[in-house]
């Protein structure tokens, strides 16, 4: 049945084609339309992968990642933090460990404070940075040893903020994916809409047809095969400006921000073909419902 259908939505049949009208205002509306969502479409799905991305990165990097701050009198800070590093040395799961220079830490103040900062006019913490091993480390017996041997020595794994981060990620993912579905129902809305005003005002039309012997199906089928070829192309355009625009967003090697990170990678740049067809299917099966129940309205 279906490749029946489909048969006949390619060969198409010159005769039913002239009961829909080739331009006017449902012509417009659904290429507009098609065009438009599919436009819009093709920005949620790179969200949708970007976030899904990122969501990785930040799971996986922050994973390996923890920071030792030894808060210690001046005095005694290069000591303990020395200490800290023997620890560190002999302690399973950790790959590497190494104290942050004046430099690096004044650049990392640098966003709150200035370029400007003296590093030694603050009580400003040592910093140790630790890259564990994929298995990971006993940070709970870490805590333990410092406690013991480091008092000044305070161990954080990132845990307290890290999970928020990827939850967001998660959560932005997830409205990438909402938005497609509502941009895929918005599209069904509109070509029934367009649908319902062609049929209606080819009333006249469609009862001479009945007159001379044409089956419903025979009409509705003209009505789907133009509107499905319309959504079509509509949403062709549509993607095709979307990857443009997608295309010519600064790329995250010149900002490395997240937005410069809109767009896809690998093998996505195929998935958003896909768009087109998706549209084509839903103006499919919203011109079907939306011709059946019309025509039997005006029986």
């Amino acid at each position: 049945m279906l490749r029946i259908a489909l048969t006949a939505l390619w060969n198409g049949d010159r005769q039913a084609d002239r009961v829909v009208p080739p331009s006017g205002f449902t012509a417009q509306l659904t290429l507009f339309a098609a065009g438009t969502m599919a436009f819009l479409a093709v920005f949620a799905l790179a969200l949708s992968l970007a976030s899904g991305r990122l969501a990785n990165i930040w799971g996986q990097e922050l994973a390996r990642t923890a920071t030792i701050r030894v808060v210690a009198p001046i005095d005694q800070r290069s000591a303990q933090t020395e200490a800290a590093l023997r620890i560190l040395e002999t302690t399973k799961g950790v790959a590497t460990a190494r104290a942050l220079t004046d430099e690096e830490q004044q650049s990392l103040l640098a966003p709150w404070f200035g370029p400007e900062l003296a590093i030694d006019a603050l009580p400003v913490p040592r910093l140790i940075e630790i890259i564990e091993e994929d298995d990971g480390m006993d940070a709970d017996g870490l805590r333990l040893r410092l406690a013991a041997e480091v008092p000044g020595a305070v161990l954080d794994n990132h845990s307290r903020w890290r999970a928020p981060l990827v939850k967001a990620a998660s959560r932005l993912k997830l409205l990438g994916w909402v938005s497609m579905i509502l941009i895929i129902a918005t599209l069904a809305a509109m070509v029934t809409l367009a649908a319902n005003a062609a049929l209606s005002a080819n009333a006249q039309v469609i009862a001479v047809l009945r007159l001379v012997g044409a089956t419903d199906s025979y009409i509705a089928q003209a009505f789907i095969r133009r509107f499905t070829l319309r959504a079509l192309t509509g949403a062709a355009a549509g993607t095709g400006v979307g990857l443009l625009a997608i295309l010519l967003l600064p790329s995250t090697a010149d900002a490395g921000g997240f937005l410069t990170g809109l767009g896809f990678q690998g093998w996505h740049w195929v998935v958003p073909l896909v768009i087109p067809f998706l549209s084509g299917g839903v103006a499919f099966a919203a011109t079907g419902a939306a011709a059946r129940r019309t025509l039997k309205e005006l029986a």
